[in-house]
């Protein structure tokens, strides 16, 4: 039997830390020129005109910040979308996937319209979104919303389809209405599908608001993406990149607290061991 080591917390840490430290030099010798002989490209330009180069990159974040500050504006924009897609996409997958799962008639009726919308490629609804809403927020957030739907439908569907028949059954017995099953039983169950879902759901909905954005808009980290892109400007392109990622991580750790504090019943996989 295998006898896995767990990491302790402050070693784990240091080495997602020195990972990171190493790529980021890896990166940075293998895009400065001179430091070491070209491998793939021509010459040692060409990779740093592909990839970027780390200080440069890390320079242009800089400015954005502190020495111009002109990225909050755009930023901000970036993330209302962001969060209004995530949120809107999430209440309305939480209410569909509890009502279709306790409907089974409405659920046999609606199931290929779901199956079909789902298997839409949902980024080319973004030009059919700028068209009815217009260049402004609320297109970014539809296409956010229809990326995040579905994660969170089918996680929530399929989590109370697995509620346990005899815990249905016991419920039932002791008196328990509709109202109290819904409460105490089949949303518990859906409770840990649902933040599996939102984990990915966190990245879909930065998708659907970058994606918006390139398609068409004045502000927002996309735009800038975009206008760099056009000027070849692969520095600006990797910061770019890099900001919306951090920011990502955050908005995925909020996450994560708030699975911990709701999640607060259910047994930790070490507790599951000893019992």
């Amino acid at each position: 039997m295998w006898n896995f080591i767990k990491p302790r917390q402050g070693n784990l840490r240091a080495w997602q830390l020195g990972l990171l430290v190493a790529i980021f030099v890896f990166w940075h010798v293998a895009t400065k020129p001179g430091l070491i002989p070209p491998l793939v490209f021509e010459n040692d330009q060409q990779a740093a005109f592909f990839f970027g180069e780390p200080l440069k990159i890390f320079g242009r974040i800089w400015a954005w910040f502190f020495t111009n500050a002109d990225i909050y504006q755009h930023l901000w924009v970036t993330l209302l979308e962001t969060v209004l897609a995530f949120g809107i996409g999430t209440l309305l997958g939480l209410g569909c996937g509890l009502w279709l799962a306790l409907s089974p008639m409405a659920a046999a009726i609606a199931d290929p319209y779901i199956k079909a919308l789902n298997s839409m490629p949902r980024v080319i609804l973004a030009p059919i979104f700028a068209v009815w809403f217009g260049l402004g927020i609320a297109s970014k957030v539809a296409l956010g919303v229809t990326l995040v739907f579905f994660i969170v439908f089918f996680n929530v569907y399929q989590g109370v389809k697995e509620v346990s028949p005899v815990v249905l059954a016991n419920a039932r017995m002791l008196g328990a209405s509709q109202k109290q099953l819904l409460r105490h039983v089949y949303l518990p169950s859906a409770t840990s599908w649902v933040f599996s879902s939102l984990h990915t759901s966190v990245g879909l909905a930065f998708v659907g608001a970058v994606v918006g954005e390139y398609l068409g808009s004045s502000r927002g980290v996309g735009y800038l993406i975009l206008q760099a892109e056009g000027a070849f400007d692969i520095n600006t392109v990797m910061a770019g990149i890099l900001v919306l990622t951090v920011f990502a991580l955050m908005l995925d750790a909020a996450v994560g607290k708030a699975e911990k504090r709701l999640m607060k019943w259910q047994p930790k996989s070490g507790e599951t061991e000893k019992l």
